[in-house]
């Protein structure tokens, strides 16, 4: 796969993800369903960006080899990735990664370090 040929479909995956996953999101909050928009980009970026990236293999007659799978992995990355630009999942992402509590380990390893002091 050529640099040309990536940034062409990344860029196509990433409108085409940011435009689905707005849509999705739309269709949920008209529910009144909660959802994570960043779980919702990911999976759209799956879809769209891994076989959006096999159907560009396929009709243009590039070889199934090794190397093309990683740039299939990476492209459905890279679309997630480009996809989450979007303040609003930035933000979201930001608040569940300060959401995530430690480990029982690390909070004895904490207790243990107070305590010496």
């Amino acid at each position: 796969m050529t640099v040309t040929l990536f940034a062409t479909i990344l860029t196509i995956g990433a409108m085409a993800n940011a435009l689905l996953t707005e849509a999705i999101k739309k269709m949920y909050s008209n529910a009144g369903k909660e959802y994570s928009a960043n779980v919702v980009a990911l999976a759209d970026a799956i879809i769209i960006g891994g076989l959006g990236t096999a159907a560009v293999y396929m009709l243009m007659g590039i070889p199934w080899t090794v190397n093309n799978i990683i740039c299939l992995i990476l492209m459905t990355v890279a679309v997630w990735v480009a996809s989450m630009v979007g303040y609003d999942k930035v933000i979201q992402l930001a608040k569940q990664i300060e959401k995530i509590e430690p480990t029982i380990k690390q909070e004895t390893e904490n207790e243990a370090d107070r305590k010496e002091v």
